[in-house]
């Protein structure tokens, strides 16, 4: 579970995938794109690749994890892959059981279960997910709905209990078996002292809720007992960040998420915009003010800024791991601020395998 640190990267580094579609683009391409990025880490020492639900977002491609994962899993032989997370209270317990128990199956040893429990979209979204009067119940319940994902994964629920007889396939009832380890995500202190009463890996959304880390982080590490699963806290913290090879070139892509973030927060999704089209956007002074508010906790730059601006959050936060995330209008930009942070830690550069 513990992630191994390669090159002069202060902690493991691992990548957060949105599947982002850029105008002008489409999910195929951006889809293709994320095969290639999970190629391109783990030939140079990334240690993880996850995928985040979002739903009803049309720069998002992400919606389906378990579905991307399958496909990640096909072209890819060593790196972790997992979801950044599965929004728990959208979805039956058994059902995310039977989905990563099938993952687990694909590729052994390789799966990470990460757990949320917003809903990843707006709330007319996520009652057409949940159906009728599941809104609010489902996101108080996620304690409950927790305990009974571990139960099917584990395929232990006591007798007499209702569930006794169901079995979450492929799974232990077939014989002995790994299974995907759990984690928990979180932007706020709740999700924090779950995992740590728990004694399971955190994992923090620093990268669109810089404000709450530390305490968060604090909570966890105060609220931590030791599990069969950990002997000590193990925190992850999603991270914006964009290399390039010039700070301007940087800016220009990173400009580009933070328009469409805007637009979103304003009730307009759309698809990434382009460099060109962010650039040339009329901001009011409210608008301005949000952009540079979010710009400020991409890390973003050439890659020596970049690096430092890493080595300086590890620092400040004692995380443990960070999962980067690229947003930016095109593939290519993505690819390459991946790229360009491997070198900059003089992380490992083999060769993609072969399929």
């Amino acid at each position: 579970m513990r992630g191994t640190r390669h090159g002069r990267a202060p902690v493991p580094l691992s990548v957060l995938d949105l599947v982002t579609v850029g105008s002008g683009s489409t999910a195929h391409q951006s889809l293709r794109t994320s095969v290639a990025l999970s190629r391109l880490a783990e030939s140079r020492g990334y240690q993880r690749h996850w995928v985040a639900e979002h739903h009803s977002m049309p720069g998002v491609a992400s919606s389906s994890p378990a579905v991307i994962l399958a496909h990640l899993a096909a072209h890819t032989s060593r790196i972790r892959l997992g979801s950044g997370g599965v929004m728990l209270p959208n979805h039956a317990p058994l059902a995310v059981a039977e989905q990563f128990g099938t993952l687990e199956a694909l590729a052994p040893g390789r799966i990470d279960l990460g757990l949320g429990r917003a809903p990843g979209t707006d709330g007319r979204t996520a009652a057409a997910l949940r159906g009728p009067g599941r809104l609010d119940e489902a996101a108080d319940e996620f304690p409950r709905l927790l305990a009974e994902l571990t139960r099917f994964l584990d395929d232990d629920f006591p007798a007499g209990h209702p569930y006794a007889r169901v079995h979450a396939v492929p799974g232990p009832v077939q014989g002995p078996t790994g299974r995907p380890p759990l984690w928990l995500l979180g932007s706020s202190g709740f999700s924090a002292r779950l995992a740590g009463e728990l004694g399971l890996p955190f994992a923090y959304a620093h990268h669109f809720s810089a404000a709450g880390t530390l305490p968060a982080l604090e909570l966890y590490r105060q609220t931590f007992r030791p599990s069969a699963v950990l002997d000590a806290p193990y925190a992850l913290i999603g991270v914006s960040t964009l290399a390039a090879e010039t700070t301007a070139d940087a800016r220009a892509q990173v400009l580009t998420g933070a328009l469409s973030m805007l637009r979103l927060r304003t009730g307009r999704p759309g698809l990434i915009p382009t460099p060109e089209e962010a650039a040339a956007y009329g901001y009011s002074p409210l608008e301005r003010e949000f952009v540079d508010n979010w710009m400020s906790n991409v890390v973003h730059g050439t890659p020596d800024e970049v690096r430092a601006g890493l080595d300086a959050l590890v620092a400040r936060t004692g995380a443990d791991e960070l999962m980067l995330t690229a947003n930016a209008h095109g593939g290519a930009a993505r690819l390459r601020s991946y790229e360009l942070v491997a070198d900059a830690y003089g992380m490992p550069a083999g060769e993609p395998a072969a399929d």
